[in-house]
């Protein structure tokens, strides 16, 4: 494989991608043009790409400034460094990575200070559709959305990623090596979900408990759709209750539940109604709510400020608090140790041909991930 990879680079390489031409559009699936990466960026081989609901709120294009069509969408990937630009030190060819939609440059004043993980040039940015160094992309079409022959149009990036490709090109700081002996499928979780999750327990909220994994005497899972509840079972979940079931607020099942709240709740539907609820749920004097969704709705927070004056506190938290590549690659190896479970969060697996049929998977609820592998790669 290093041989092949050796033949592509410092080359366009012309390979099939899922792309988004318009919101609701099925994807299509089609040859582009991938230009080699520039100065600090890193051009890499997608093995597997997973599917979060924040594709899917860019594809239905929920937030019109946002929108920006061709794109190619995906932010769950692990995959193997195809070839490097100059300067790019910490990964080299052949090395097995994954692309994180929150970057670390290791430079600026926020990477400097352990209180954030929001550095400065590379931060998560739902607007960002260009490359950092030159303001251009590195996609373009071969042919038009119809196959037909047309001028080469460039495609947007998305989320620092763009991963519904064989390949793709992302600045450096977006890239985290991992342990080669790891199990990849898997390791596409960490690009998103799993990190996002368990990160907002163990860092944002910093459960004294966090979590099952921290010993958490009561986690209470809170879903319209019953058919999560064995999944939860799985995780640690100890108590469930479905909003539909209810003859009342779901704050107030959980209130009684627990002797007047729980210590933490965290919202991760961007629904900013659930968020009161989520808000309400926790105890008055100490509870502490802790935002993970995103939210494309104009209306804003759904609080009076005397509310925090009951010594509720409420935070958001971006890619769980992790320092993508300082702080990931120990994460891994605890996951790989079972600390976290990530096999279960795999619901499905499919071709990339059937992206479409994942995202509708996501769409009625069906699965929690659907992995889609992208290319055969068997490990040297």
């Amino acid at each position: 494989n290093s041989k092949n990879m050796a033949e592509t680079q410092g080359k366009v390489i012309t390979c099939r991608a899922a792309v988004a031409w318009g919101p609701k559009e099925p994807l299509v699936i089609q040859e582009i043009c991938v230009d080699p990466p520039q100065e600090m960026e890193v051009r890499v081989k997608i093995l597997y790409t997973s599917i979060c609901h924040t594709d899917l709120g860019t594809w239905t294009g929920v937030n019109e400034a946002e929108r920006a069509f061709p794109r190619i969408l995906g932010h769950e990937a692990v995959g193997v460094v195809e070839s490097v630009g100059e300067g790019v030190k910490d990964v080299k060819e052949g090395d097995y990575v994954i692309p994180t939609f929150n970057g670390e440059c290791g430079e600026c004043r926020v990477c400097k200070k352990e209180v954030s993980n929001l550095c400065e040039r590379y931060k998560v940015d739902p607007m960002k559709r260009l490359m950092v160094s030159d303001g251009g992309t590195r996609f373009s079409t071969t042919t038009n959305k119809d196959g037909g022959s047309s001028q080469s149009q460039r495609i947007y990036h998305f989320l620092n990623t763009s991963t519904f490709t064989e390949y793709t090109v992302l600045d450096s700081a977006c890239v985290v090596k991992i342990d080669p002996n790891a199990p990849l499928k898997q390791m596409s979780l960490l690009s998103c979900g799993v990190s996002t999750g368990v990160g907002a327990a163990w860092n944002t909220a910093k459960v004294a408990e966090g979590a099952r994994a921290r010993g958490a005497s009561r986690i209470i899972g809170v879903d319209a759709n019953a058919s999560k509840f064995e999944k939860g079972k799985l995780m640690g979940v100890t108590d469930f209750i479905n909003p539909k079931d209810l003859t009342k607020p779901v704050h107030e099942r959980i209130r009684e539940l627990t002797r007047g709240g729980v210590d933490y709740s965290f919202e991760c539907t961007g629904n900013v109604d659930v968020l009161r609820e989520a808000f309400l749920s926790t105890h008055a004097g100490w509870g502490s709510t802790v935002l993970v969704g995103i939210y494309a709705t104009p209306r804003t927070l759904p609080l009076h400020p005397m509310e925090l004056f009951d010594g509720r506190k409420i935070t958001g938290s971006v890619f769980g608090g992790f320092k993508p590549k300082s702080q990931l690659p120990s994460f891994a190896q605890q996951c790989m140790k079972g600390v976290v479970k990530l096999e279960p969060f795999i619901t499905n697996e499919l071709p990339f041909e059937k992206i479409n049929d994942a995202f509708q998977l996501l769409r009625d609820g069906k699965s929690l991930r659907c992995l889609l592998q992208i290319a055969k790669f068997l490990k040297k």
